[in-house]
């Protein structure tokens, strides 16, 4: 698989994600805006994908960078 600088091209997708997610998370906070449901309506099919999304990439890095802890531990 490509490599990115160590990073797979799943974990780059992951991390873009993620930071789509931050970047919404924001601008609800300090704006009132929430992108997301800008670009594809209040409860769509595809505003609740990117939601899921999200959410699983957080999930996977998280536990990615568990197991990377410890497997580089010693």
């Amino acid at each position: 698989m490509y490599e990115c600088k160590g990073m797979s091209v799943i974990g780059l997708i992951a991390y873009t994600l993620i930071l789509v997610g931050a970047i919404n998370w924001g601008l609800i906070g300090w704006l009132d805006f929430n992108l997301v449901t800008f670009l594809f309506g209040e409860g769509s099919l595809l505003t609740r994908i990117v939601y899921m999304l999200v959410g699983f990439c957080a999930i996977v890095s998280l536990f990615a960078g568990i197991f990377d802890y410890f497997k580089n531990r010693n």
